[in-house]
Parts: C-alpha cells; sequence; structure tokens
C-alpha cells in the first residue's frame, strides 16, 4: 500500500482526491492547521478513513514532522490561499502560502524521504494577460493578482527542485475548476447559491463583477484524477488540465438560472448591465463595481492535448452537467435550510 499525504486535504479538491486515493488502496494522510474548533470541511464524511496530521505551511519543522510520520511515496500539495479577490488585502499572507509555502514543502521531502514523488497546485491565474489562445505549457506566464503571482514562484520553484536535486516533481496547470464543494467565496458557488435562494424567494438578486469575462470551466472530481496520473509516470513533468472551451460568467449565469427553471433576459452592459426574469419582470442580476478586479483577467482558455496523449486523461463532466449539479446541490441545502427554520 501507498503513502499519500496530502495538504489542503479539507478543500474541494482535496476531498475529491482523498476519496480517489482510498479507492485506490492508499493509506492518506492530511495536513490540518491546529484550529480551536476542529473543521473537517469537505473530508467530515470520510474522516475515520483518513489519519490526520496538525502542521502548517508556513512552518517547516512541521512538514518535516508530517513527512517523518506519513513515510508518504506521494505528496500532493494542494494547500493555498486560493480566492483570487483575497490576494489583494492579503498579499504577504498569500506570498508566504502559496510561494514560500511550497518551498518549506519542497524542503521537508527532500531531507526526509527524496524518493517522494511530488504534486504541486498550479493555476491558469499565472497566465493572466494572455500571451496567446490557447494557453498550453509553453505559453509565456504574465500574472495579474498577488495570487497568481505566488502561484508562479511555486510553479518555478517546483521546476528548481526537480533538476536541481532529480526530485519527481510535477506541476499541473488547473484552470478553473468547480463543484458542489466550492467554497461560497468564489463566484461559481456564490452564483448557484443565490440562483436557489431566488428560486426560493428568499433572495431577490446577484450582484456580480464582470460578467464579460471568460474562463475555461470543468469539475473538480475529473481533475483531481490528472494529479494523480501525473505522478504515475516514468518521467515528471507539467501539464495543462483544462476542457478547451470558455465560457463567460454571463453564460455561466444563464445556465444557472434555466437549471433552476428561471429564464434571464441580459439587458444594458458594463457597470449598467442587468438580469430580468422574463415570468416575473424582477431584476435578479446587477452588476457592481466593487467586485471587480484591479488587474482583469479577460480570457482563460487551456489546451489540454499533452495531458490527453501522455496521460490518457479525459474529461467526463460536461460544463452544462457541472452547473446542473451546482445548482440541484444548492436547491437541495436551501430546502433544508428552510424546513430547519420553520421547525425552529
Amino acid at each position: 500500500m501507498k503513502n499519500a499525504l496530502i495538504t489542503g486535504i479539507t478543500g474541494q479538491d482535496g476531498s475529491y482526491l482523498a476519496e480517489l486515493l482510498l479507492e485506490k488502496g492508499y493509506n492518506v494522510y492530511g495536513i490540518m492547521r491546529r484550529k480551536s474548533v476542529v473543521d473537517y470541511g469537505n473530508v467530515e464524511h470520510i474522516k475515520d478513513k483518513i489519519n490526520f496530521i496538525y502542521a502548517d505551511m508556513t512552518d517547516v519543522i512541521s512538514l518535516i514532522n508530517a513527512m517523518k510520520i506519513s513515510q508518504a511515496d506521494e505528496v500532493y500539495n494542494l494547500a493555498a490561499q486560493s480566492f483570487v479577490a483575497t490576494s489583494w488585502e492579503q498579499p504577504i499572507a498569500t506570498a508566504e502560502i502559496d510561494a514560500i509555502g511550497v518551498t518549506n514543502m519542497l524542503e521537508a521531502i527532500r531531507t526526509v524521504k527524496p524518493s517522494c514523488r511530488f504534486y504541486q497546485a498550479s493555476t491558469s491565474e499565472m497566465f493572466g494577460l494572455v500571451q496567446e489562445i490557447p494557453q498550453k505549457e509553453t505559453t509565456p506566464f504574465y500574472p495579474r493578482s498577488p495570487y497568481g503571482v505566488a502561484k508562479l514562484y511555486g510553479h518555478w520553484i517546483t521546476k528548481n527542485y526537480r533538476e536541481s536535486y532529480d526530485m519527481y516533481a510535477c506541476s499541473g496547470i488547473l484552470f478553473n475548476h468547480e463543484s458542489e464543494r466550492r467554497g461560497k467565496e468564489f463566484v461559481t458557488r456564490k452564483i448557484t447559491d443565490a440562483v436557489a435562494r431566488i428560486k426560493h424567494g428568499i433572495q431577490d438578486c446577484i450582484e456580480l463583477g464582470n460578467m464579460d469575462a471568460k474562463r475555461d470551466w470543468g469539475h473538480s472530481k475529473d481533475y483531481v484524477k490528472a494529479m494523480w496520473l501525473m505522478l504515475q509516470q516514468d518521467t515528471p513533468d507539467d501539464y495543462v488540465i483544462a476542457t478547451n472551451e470558455t465560457r463567460t460568467v454571463r453564460e455561466f449565469v444563464d445556465v444557472a438560472f434555466k437549471h433552476a427553471g428561471i429564464d434571464v433576459e441580459f439587458k444594458g452592459e458594463g457597470i449598467d448591465e442587468i438580469g430580468v426574469d422574463k415570468a416575473t419582470g424582477k431584476t435578479v442580476v446587477r452588476v457592481n463595481p466593487k467586485f471587480f478586479r484591479p488587474a482583469e483577467v479577460d480570457i482563460l482558455l487551456g489546451n489540454p492535448a499533452k495531458a490527453e496523449e501522455k496521460l490518457g486523461w479525459v474529461r467526463e463532466i460536461s460544463f452544462d452537467e457541472l452547473v446542473k449539479r451546482m445548482v440541484e446541490n444548492d436547491l437541495a441545502l436551501v430546502e433544508k435550510e428552510i424546513k430547519i427554520s420553520k421547525i425552529d
């Protein structure tokens, strides 16, 4: 049985990856930060199958200890301050976790078990002001946020350790991937949660930023399979994981409302744009300038050809199915909230 250590195990990707590795017979270890109240997040349902270790990405000693305890054959570094908006508010904390934290983890591996295979969660946000469309592994980077800059450091330090110390270290340049387990601070989950609340009459409207921003959206469950595949190859390498399809935020909103049985018409443009429920005439979508980024990333579109050819990776969940799952999940959660409130 292989031992796997996952940082960021309570998040969206960490939970799907933990499920995948458990199915494959791994001993799964997960790093958690010590808090006054233990929060298992998205792995609550499988917490008894996971070996939890208290550690912190900013404390290399704790990571060395985690490696000694787990004796990991594979490390998946998914821990990050991953909310782009917060990276402008907390740029130093973002750098300490998303940049220096990667170095700390690599040093812990090099110190304890240099034969361990390492996966680094890189991001399409590193492309930022895109230099070509679609983006692939050789596309020049141009990050447009403290988050993107910090992740670029993590990406390059991973490559540097691979080439300097002959470590098996890979980076997955993952484009936007969502799921029912996505946090509500992210725009996709913010949308589906609001759609469910509007459907049930407990919210009037959702406020969003740039409706024209284009993203390449896939499902997290598909993308964690690519992470695992990267560490099963003979030679370490970096791969773009994407769908090669791009949609605007507006399109995401439109599809989400349709899955809730609401047909929306969009009127106006820019900060004056609104979305109106055709059946009632009520405004259900507004643009709020406060949600625009200081430096916008207009379009992200990834080419996964290398991953498809060399890893045999295949996306199974379509964009429409992704949105449908998220909306249905949030409709069920809101219905549960309503029932509980009536009992109280």
